[in-house]
Order: C-alpha cells, then structure tokens, then sequence
C-alpha cells in the first residue's frame, strides 16, 4: 500500500492562501494512481512556492525600520552612515563655528526628527575628533517624541580653539532601543552577590 500525502494548509501563512488537504491511496507501485501522487505532489509544492512568496511580499516593509528627518534650516545635511553597518548616522554641522579652547558650544544641525517606535536618538561622539582634537559629547540623548532641532554639546578639552567649518562632522546619532517600565515604589530590595559595592568595588584586575 502506497500514501501519498499533499503538503497541509497549516504550514501556510495565514489568509495568504488555502491549499486543501488531498490523501491519494495506491494499492499498486505503478498503477495511473502513482502519477496521480506525483502531479498532486507537484501541485502542490509549486501551490506553496507561489503563497510563500506571496507571504514575503505581504511581510515587506513591517519590520522596517525608517528614521525620518526634515531639512529645517538653511545649510542642513541628512544624516549618513560611513558604512551599511555602522552603529551611528553622522551628524553634520549647519554652520560655520568655533569651539573656543577649554570650552563649550552649541552646534546646530539643522535638522528636525522623527525616531521610529520604540527607539531613542543617543548623540555620540566621534573617534576621530575626541582622538586628535580633544572634541567630545554632552547631554546627548534625544526623546522619541522629541521634535525640535537637533542640537549638539561639543566640549573642547585643548589649550586651542576649534574651528568647525559648515558640513564637518561633529558628532553620531545612535537610535537605541527604550523600555518605558512603570514605576513602583517597593519596602525592600532583593540580596545580590554584589550588595552595595559602588565606585572602584569590583578592582581593577
């Protein structure tokens, strides 16, 4: 006795498309039933190519991901990444300015956000800048809802002044995932190998 079993409606993604369940009994190896089997089974896989591929198509764009941003002043650069798997987006400056030496400033982007759900916007410093021009990163996080325009801290922690010419980059952008936890306040905390050892507890070997 010879089965032949069809491919299952629930393998299938769901109201993609509907195959019907088929059971074809042969009680002969090479009776006209056998190719029955065959053309059925035939049937059947090119059935599941064509709904699977309807699936992925189906599925296209809702786990993308898309940072949108507006050019809200004069002088503004979209966001780009040096590679396609770069952690952060580089932000470019919108104008032409000076970090004075020892001190701080303001630089402006020019650009408006929008962060995609669930993410927050971490403004990070570059490797180059904090390695050969002392330039670092303050106060650098961006809420999801915020919608303002992005604004970079840069310190500057040399005896010389720094100049940034307009379309330098400052500074990265980093979107983070964010967990948004409520808030309770509880009369004790569980033990942990750790306790309260806080700065410099853990050594430094």
């Amino acid at each position: 006795m010879r089965f032949g079993v069809g491919f299952f409606n629930w393998f299938l993604p769901p109201k993609v498309c509907s195959l019907s369940r088929t059971v074809l009994i042969s009680s002969q190896p090479h009776s006209p039933s056998t190719n029955m089997t065959e053309e059925s089974t035939k049937m059947s896989t090119e059935n599941l190519a064509m709904c699977t591929e309807s699936a992925n198509r189906s599925n296209e764009g809702k786990d993308r991901l898309v940072l949108k941003y507006i050019k809200a002043e004069p002088g503004a650069f979209a966001p780009t990444r040096a590679t396609p798997r770069s952690a952060g987006y580089d932000l470019k400056s919108a104008v032409d300015t000076f970090v004075m030496a020892e001190g701080k400033s303001i630089v402006t982007t020019g650009l408006k956000i929008e962060l995609p759900d669930g993410c927050y916007g971490r403004i990070a410093p570059r490797s180059g800048l904090a390695m050969n021009n002392f330039i670092n990163v303050a106060a650098g996080v961006i809420d999801q809802d915020y919608r303002g325009i992005v604004k970079v801290i840069l310190f500057n922690h040399s005896h010389l002044d720094f100049h940034i010419k307009k379309g330098d980059r400052i500074a990265q952008l980093i979107c983070e995932r964010i967990y948004y936890p409520d808030i309770e306040e509880v009369q004790d905390l569980p033990e942990t190998a750790r306790g309260e050892g806080g700065f410099g507890s853990s050594g430094t070997n």
